[in-house]
């Protein structure tokens, strides 16, 4: 009997040292092959110092939601655990704003107008399809400030499986933005040159918004170049980042070497450079024509030396976005989306941070850019489709085009660059050239974490303006639909001026399995035989073989 209690003590002894150690000591293990619940190093240095509650609300909760975005709302949870359990003062919440029904219409007014828009959703089951909305945003609380975070990674021509796919891919870097913009004060400078009639700020004030969130912007005019180069030059260094949005006019001798000495002491830069001047609005006249002549910036050296070339021709492609026009006379007459070969859609098949998972990026008369070898390193962030041709300058551009077939003969080109990144050690364009103004402090070479990204198309900066208003840069209003214009010059920025790696997250990759709909309705009474009749039937089997042997053993 003691003896018993002896071993009784012992293991129960046992057991609470067991739960001590393990409320002391807590290790997670990921076994999956992406590593998907592991955080990146990127994410988790900016949650580690955190000591005031993040507050995280959900608004992705419900339970008639399809299969996939059944899969995101189970994702999005885990993904938050992760984050808890790296700092227990993350605190989520999931929360269903369409539950009650005497609510529901507030929630949604409420919610939208806080920019948090419903999505609506097709439910296929058994066949039948209905339609559910969702609201897939979070919002994340700090100290006062409260940001939103998206859950949904759109794509144009997307299926609900792909969105859901591209979603949960996106998830990490949208938490740990979001959390990064409540817990990182602001500490990059950002400058939008002005002086060679660049874009009005009204054209990039969607852009420029956005960027305000993450930097801090400011205009930056090369003007006083003419009276004072080295004050000028002083200045522009305090900033980390240059944004020229389609300059018009020819940039000087004393304004290049400006630039270029920026460049060379580490400065980071952002290029949307047309060297073809034609405007879509241009052709809004009573002939619906106007010509296309190259536009000479006094760049081309500029690039050259530093390992790219914008030539000064048209790229048009099949595939592309429409034009929108007035078809019809007087009342009769409506807009319709019609066939423009000048609006290519680019994309990338890169795993590169700006690039990966990115939405199609629309241009508007863009320019082809030819790489050049040198010691820079050069990463095509983004390409047209195969079918293309180029059009030499000048050239007569008219809406006409609308109405005529296209030959796919002649769209023979293949894939042209539009956007370009370099990075590496940049040698001066002005080393062992005589300068326009004297220097204080030369230098002929920048250092290697140098960066700049080169875009042969202005206007992808560019956002619509309605009554003076400016409209949210991508956004199609005659079609509805969302281009990927603004993710993509915020992921460059973000990428150029990322010292803590967080865009990097942007490529981590997530195999995402998901149930065939089509597979399951067609053979939905196969499985429910399989898994209703066939345990019972075996239960019987056993049942009567059980007892036949029970009987033949005793009654022998």
């Amino acid at each position: 009997m003691n003896k018993n209690i002896k071993h009784i003590t012992i293991l129960l002894v046992a057991i609470i040292a067991i739960n001590v150690l393990s409320n002391k000591i807590f290790k997670r293990f990921d076994l999956t092959v992406d590593s998907r619940y592991t955080l990146s190093a990127s994410a988790i240095n900016i949650i580690k110092d955190v000591e005031s509650p993040i507050i995280v609300d959900v608004f992705l909760s419900g339970d008639d939601f399809p299969s996939e975005f059944r899969r995101l709302q189970k994702e999005t949870k885990q993904l938050l655990e992760e984050f808890s359990a790296e700092n227990d003062h993350i605190i989520f919440n999931f929360i269903n704003p369409l539950e009650d029904e005497s609510t529901r219409e507030r929630n949604i007014q409420q919610l939208a107008q806080r920019g948090l828009t419903p999505m609506q959703l097709s439910v296929q089951e058994s066949g039948k399809a209905t339609q559910e909305v969702i609201f897939p945003w979070a919002l994340a609380s700090y100290n006062d400030q409260t940001v939103i975070i998206p859950l949904i990674k759109n794509k144009i021509g997307a299926s609900q499986q792909e969105l859901a796919s591209n979603s949960i891919q996106h998830l990490e870097y949208a938490f740990a933005d979001g959390f990064n913009k409540l817990t990182k004060p602001k500490r990059r400078k950002i400058a939008f040159l002005k002086g060679n009639n660049q874009l009005e700020d009204k054209y990039i004030a969607d852009f420029a918004k956005k960027l305000g969130e993450h930097y801090f912007i400011a205009p930056f005019t090369l003007d006083s170049v003419a009276n004072n180069p080295r004050k000028t030059l002083k200045d522009i260094k305090a900033y980390d980042l240059i944004i020229s949005a389609k300059p018009t006019e020819a940039f000087t001798e004393k304004e290049k070497l400006v630039l270029d000495q920026f460049t060379m002491n580490g400065g980071k830069s952002l290029w949307l450079i047309d060297a073809v001047a034609m405007e879509k609005d241009s052709l809004y006249n009573d002939t619906g024509k106007n010509f296309a002549v190259t536009r000479d910036l006094n760049l081309t050296d500029f690039f050259f030396k530093y390992g790219v070339r914008i030539n000064p021709v048209i790229v048009s492609t099949l595939y592309s976005a429409p034009i929108t026009l007035a078809i019809g006379e007087g009342s009769e007459s409506q807009f319709q989306p019609l066939r423009w070969p000048y609006s290519p859609l680019a994309s990338s098949n890169s795993s590169h941070p700006i690039v990966n998972n990115l939405n199609l990026v629309k241009f508007d008369f863009a320019n082809q850019i030819d790489t050049l070898k040198n010691d820079i390193n050069k990463t095509i962030l983004l390409e047209t489709a195969p079918l293309t041709k180029l059009e030499g300058t000048p050239r007569e551009i008219s809406l006409d085009l609308v109405t005529q077939k296209a030959d796919p003969a002649v769209f023979n080109k293949g894939t042209q660059t539009l956007a370009v990144l370099l990075e590496g050690e940049f040698t001066s364009i002005y080393n062992n050239r005589i300068k326009p103004f004297q220097l204080q402090e030369e230098k002929n070479k920048s250092p290697s974490s140098t960066k700049m990204i080169v875009i042969a198309d202005g206007d992808v900066i560019k956002n619509d303006v309605i009554k003076n208003n400016p409209q949210e840069l991508g956004f199609d209003r005659w079609t509805g639909k969302t281009y990927g214009n603004k993710e993509f010059l915020l992921n460059a920025v973000n990428y150029l001026l990322d010292d803590d790696g967080l865009i990097n997250i942007r490529s981590k990759e997530i195999a995402v399995a998901f149930l065939d709909q089509q597979k399951i309705a067609a053979q939905k009474n196969k499985w429910q035989l399989i898994n209703i009749a066939l345990p019972l039937t075996l239960l019987a089997i056993f049942g009567l073989g059980f007892n036949y042997y029970r009987k033949k053993k005793y009654t022998s």
